[in-house]
């Protein structure tokens, strides 16, 4: 009997492509649900004695938290990365480390083939596939959902008929957690003008009021949260934890999909947009002026790239290198205040904060030049445009 791997997540698609592919395909189905931290460890018992009833012949739980954090968090931070400056890439990075684990997973196990249920119509599908042609070329793609163009009606249906009941209700909203945020996908994200309702979210707001928090950073990385230290990735999940009760980090990116269509998804994404926030605010006191502007194009060319399943080309490394050495000077505390739904910047102490005082003040008064140095300064400022001016006789009306 053939092998297939499938990337499992315990949703209604690998649900259906679990079954599909053992009763109608005849294969043996061996299961591997990649963890980017979106499940505790009763989630993962649940999901892997989930899997077995549905007919799995091997399950795997596989957690890679830090291994995502080194290879892609850590990066998206130092770029600031929002996709349209607005989506920290919450789905979109994790697919590239899930595919990569599912395809070392599958050589392992010496499966023929490997499986996922992802649409035709979304990004998952490519970031996937890249991936798994790129690493196992010899290994078959089997893509069911795709392939055979199944709305979630027809799953559920379908998966009623072979004795496995999945609630209708649960399966109108598609909820993918991780570390990096949480997208939630429903029937409102296929409209242009409908909100997701309240309810749809993961986190519901539990605190009023205003609550101050510190946030410490060195070389870039988020080392401490109100004075305590520990590595980066529990203090993102620490930070989640306060700040979801705020109910803060709820947005809905609006895109263009890798394949050609818009796209629309809800998602909730509390500490990565604080780290992010924080993380540029510092960086605006930290970093030359230049610095900023070349990270700013490269964080946005790199998002990019990660977003459209690119990861594995080499320009990528190009960048994160450059990215890293940046971070040099990034160091000191960012203080944030939470308050319902959202959040402000406060402001930053670093001993690398370049609004040095003894070199002048903004707008105030300066101790480093002459009144005749600035005149001169401005004087030459001006050369270029002055003789443009003067040698095409423009009246600049």
């Amino acid at each position: 009997m053939k092998k297939v791997v499938l990337a499992y997540s315990g949703g209604l698609d690998t649900s259906y492509c679990l079954k599909y592919l053992k009763n109608e395909k005849g294969y043996e189905v061996h299961t591997v649900l990649i963890n980017t931290g979106g499940f505790d460890d009763a989630e993962l018992a649940a999901i892997e004695e989930r899997a077995y009833e549905l007919g799995s012949a091997q399950h795997a739980n596989l957690t890679i938290v830090d291994k995502y954090y080194d290879k892609a968090i850590k990066y998206l931070i130092y770029g600031n990365v929002l996709k349209n400056n607005t989506y920290p890439l919450s789905v979109s990075a994790e697919r590239v480390f899930q595919a990569i684990e599912a395809i070392k997973y599958a050589k392992s196990v010496g499966a023929e083939a490997i499986a996922h249920g992802s649409t035709g119509a979304g990004n998952d599908q490519i970031r996937f596939d890249l991936i798994f042609q790129t690493i196992a070329p010899e290994i078959e793609i089997i893509t069911p959902i795709r392939d055979l163009k199944l709305s979630r009606q027809e799953e559920v249906d379908y998966l009623a008929q072979n004795g496995v009941h999945y609630s209708w209700e649960k399966a109108q909203y598609s909820i993918n957690k991780g570390l990096w945020g949480t997208s939630v996908g429903g029937k409102e994200t296929l409209t242009s003008n409908q909100s997701l309702p309240s309810e749809a979210y993961p986190s519901q707001l539990q605190k009023t009021g205003e609550e101050k928090v510190t946030l410490q950073f060195e070389k870039g990385q988020l080392v401490g949260i109100n004075g305590t230290l520990d590595i980066p990735t529990k203090n993102i999940v620490a930070l989640e934890k306060l700040a979801s009760a705020y109910a803060i980090g709820r947005d809905t990116h609006v895109g263009d999909t890798i394949i050609g269509i818009k796209g629309r998804v809800g998602f909730e994404a509390a500490a990565p947009l604080i780290i992010i926030k924080a993380h540029h605010l510092l960086e605006k006191h930290t970093l030359g002026k230049w610095q900023q502007y070349w990270k700013e194009q490269l964080g946005n060319w790199y998002g990019m790239l990660f977003h459209e399943g690119q990861f594995l080309d080499p320009v990528m490394r190009n960048i994160e290198a450059f990215l890293e050495d940046t971070q040099t000077t990034v160091n000191g505390t960012v203080i944030v205040s939470l308050k319902p739904y959202h959040f402000t910047l406060d402001g930053i102490e670093s001993e690398n904060d370049l609004m040095n005082t003894t070199f002048g003040q903004y707008g105030e008064m300066n101790n480093a030049w002459t009144s005749d140095d600035a005149k001169g300064f401005i004087k030459i400022l001006g050369n270029a445009q002055n003789i443009f001016s003067s040698v095409n006789k423009l009246t600049h009306d």
